[in-house]
């Protein structure tokens, strides 16, 4: 299930839908919150790890989700506007909560508009060049190997601004990185992916667990 509404910019879909898919349906002039890669999980599997790539704040862009909570009960969280909260938020909780909430099983994402886009890629690595890549502005950026990459979308002088400070040249590929994380994509050092938060390696670890998020985890 893949629903668009290109008109209040939002679309919701299964969680098992790939990242790629979406960008393939989505009209002319509207992003997600994500960059154009394959991920293993699909939508779901990027809401319960927080996102990737991104230089923003991921949860805000997570409008609403239904999951199934480790009791078996079944939860709806936000809906298809920002301010449609009544009583607890779970959206932003379950955001980044690595399956401690549960397991999505449709999302509701805000899309944002842009005259522009732009992937560029360079040699390089994070720790390198951090200063210079936070300086771009770019909305994405990550590092695939020996391989930095970003992307941005926007006002067409905004993301040429973005390019210009990050260097590196005009990147088409759309990658399918699902093979390289056979047994999941986890938390870890030595992996073929890193964004800003994290090293991800195959069949990783998760983040450890606050007291207190297990406590909501256990009351669902």
């Amino acid at each position: 299930m893949l629903e668009i509404s290109a008109s209040d910019q939002y679309l919701t879909a299964s969680a098992d839908v790939g990242l790629l898919d979406i960008y393939d349906a989505l009209p002319s002039g509207l992003y997600p919150p994500f960059p154009p890669v394959e991920l293993p999980g699909g939508l779901g599997g990027l809401v319960s790890r927080g996102g990737f790539a991104q230089t923003f704040f991921f949860g805000a862009e997570v409008l609403g989700l239904t999951f199934t909570a480790p009791s078996g009960r079944q939860v709806v969280a936000g809906g298809r506007t920002v301010k449609n909260v009544q009583g607890y938020d779970l959206t932003r909780p379950f955001v980044g909560s690595f399956g401690a909430l549960g397991h999505a099983e449709t999302v509701t994402l805000r899309l944002r508009p842009g005259l522009a886009s732009a992937h560029h890629s360079r040699p390089g690595t994070l720790e390198e060049a951090r200063e210079d890549l936070m300086a771009s502005r770019a909305r994405f950026v990550w590092q695939d190997g020996d391989t930095l990459h970003a992307c941005h979308f926007g006002h067409v002088r905004e993301v040429q601004a973005a390019m210009e400070q990050f260097g590196g040249a005009p990147d088409l590929a759309r990658p399918d990185h699902r093979a390289a994380f056979a047994g999941g994509m986890g938390v870890g050092e030595g992996g073929p992916l890193r964004d800003l938060r994290f090293g991800w390696q195959d069949g990783g670890a998760v983040p450890t667990m606050p007291a207190l998020f297990a406590r909501v985890a256990a009351s669902l």
